[in-house]
């Protein structure tokens, strides 16, 4: 698994939204916050229904919580590209808070930017419905297994 042109994804979108909801219950499946949108060549789009436990005092939507929603978009692009992999795991995120997101519906359209052998880089933009201002932007960095 070198740089790849990843054309297609390996992963269909009932795959990965069965394997969310079994792998990853408390988030996916009926009744959780997160839903996967969009799942395109080294792309995905993930909402979370931002509720009252995903607020901070003043009514905004939570830091970690758009963290936790910016890192599993990432996942999900990735997951598209090599399979449903549970180990991929995370080994770096950096976010950018560019403004006070309003409760709703938040969305994290992820590329990934590099997919190698080992390490995969994704590029997120946070967004509300209808907004096209981010809210946030992140990068963040998945360490990829060996897949022998």
């Amino acid at each position: 698994m070198s740089e790849r042109a990843g054309k297609q994804t390996i992963v269909s979108m009932a795959e990965l939204e069965t394997f969310l909801a079994n792998e990853f219950p408390q988030a996916f499946g009926p009744g959780r916050p997160h839903t996967v949108v969009a799942l395109g060549p080294r792309t995905a789009t993930v909402r979370l229904d931002a509720g009252e436990d995903h607020l901070r005092p003043g009514g905004t939507v939570s830091g970690p919580s758009m963290m936790g929603l910016a890192d599993v978009a990432v996942y999900v692009a990735l997951l598209g590209q090599i399979g449903l992999v549970p180990l991929a795991v995370t080994t770096n995120l950096s976010i950018n808070f560019l403004r006070k997101p309003a409760p709703g519906p938040l969305f994290a359209d992820a590329r990934l930017i590099k997919l190698g052998k080992r390490l995969a880089v994704g590029d997120v933009g946070l967004r509300g419905e209808g907004d096209g201002d981010l809210v946030a932007h992140c990068v963040a960095t998945y360490s990829v297994p060996d897949r022998r």
